[in-house]
């Protein structure tokens, strides 16, 4: 390989698989509110006729990206099709502890988390004596460590086995094969001290024998704080200070979303409009839905956005990775795209904004 240009910056290699089809999976310990918060999600989702040829599982929902510039499109054109930015959000059955060995169902639970590119983590913070609690008490900071602790030991298993692989062989290593040994070795050390594989500071070489392995704890994780209706509104909540530096200290950089499964359930099924909305945060110490902000911390936090194609016969959204080049990002529309330049008379005819 030739030496790197004196003051040329580095290529940012990014964890995860590579392409625009990813998404987001909800996970957490049982009756914590996943499946109410799912359910809000599918009664938001983009019906499944903007999407031919696809067959929507049930326990997956695609929520349309709340996109003011879009909606002014469509006002301005008023199209025949409209067509958002979605993201696609799993509905992963609760895990409990001890999954990592099979508990509760805990491996197939677990695969399914191995399938979706980030994770919204729903931590429970609200009392109710209707909703049994799987460990018999309400301890955030514990639950999360329940769940963080599975996923890490089963990133340990799958790094173990990787790395008996390479040191069961027979024949010499070769220098491919020391270097991922090390890496493997690196790997299952920061796991045991607690630390997750995205909080690791990996070279992109590293990158690239990681990605193919699909660790659960590289992947991008958000918190969903899940609160009562009437702490949610009062915004307090006696276990949130404590949540909230456990967090920080021990995941640093992580979101953090409080909300309220219950109260969003509200607003979905009265149907609250924009101007409702309002005036139920005047009347209510500012309160509002959370939904726009869960659905794009997810989108941004897989490193999507999109731009526009409008016209009378359709609006749509086209959803690409940061970091794509302007040919890759037009091929998203067809292929031919991606291999033809446009004549130079016609560049930036037009202003291009992008989410």
């Amino acid at each position: 390989m030739p030496p790197k240009k004196k003051g040329a910056d580095e290529v940012k290699v990014r964890l995860g698989r590579p392409g625009n089809n990813v998404k987001m999976g909800i996970v957490g310990l049982p009756n914590v509110g996943k499946s109410s918060f799912f359910n809000a999600l599918c009664k938001m989702s983009v019906p499944a006729e903007n999407f031919p040829f696809c067959t929507i599982d049930p326990t997956v929902s695609r929520v349309e990206v709340p996109d003011e510039r879009f909606e002014w499109l469509c006002e301005h054109w008023k199209p025949a099709s409209k067509v958002p930015a979605f993201l696609t959000v799993t509905d992963i059955a609760g895990l409990v502890k001890g999954a990592s060995r099979g508990e509760g169902l805990g491996n197939a639970f677990l695969s399914h988390i191995f399938a979706v590119d980030g994770i919204f983590h729903m931590v429970r913070l609200f009392d109710s004596e209707d909703i049994t609690h799987v460990e018999g008490s309400i301890d955030p900071v514990r639950d999360i460590e329940i769940i963080s602790s599975e996923l890490r030991i089963k990133d340990m298993e799958k790094i173990y086995k990787e790395l008996q692989n390479i040191e069961n062989k027979r024949t010499k290593l070769s220098k491919e094969e020391e270097y991922q040994k090390q890496l493997y070795r690196t790997l299952i050390d920061q796991l045991e001290e607690g630390t997750d594989v995205r909080f690791g500071e990996w070279k992109a070489t590293d990158v690239e024998y990681l990605n193919p392995l699909g660790l659960l704890t590289a992947k991008p994780l958000i918190f969903l704080l899940n609160m009562s209706k009437k702490d949610f509104i009062r915004k307090k909540n006696k276990h949130l200070a404590k949540v909230h530096k456990h967090i920080s200290e021990k995941y640093p950089g992580s979101q953090m979303i409080p909300f309220s499964v219950e109260l969003e359930q509200e607003f979905i099924d009265n149907e609250t409009t924009n101007e409702q909305m309002e005036e139920f945060a005047k009347e209510n110490n500012g309160a509002r839905s959370q939904m726009p902000k869960i659905i794009w911390s997810g989108y941004k936090s897989l490193e999507l956005f999109h731009y526009f194609t409008g016209g009378k016969d359709e609006v749509k959204c086209w959803t690409i990775r940061e970091g794509t080049k302007a040919p890759q990002a037009a091929g998203v529309i067809h292929t031919d795209f991606e291999r033809v330049r446009p004549p130079r008379t016609q560049q930036n005819r037009f202003p291009l904004r992008c989410a």
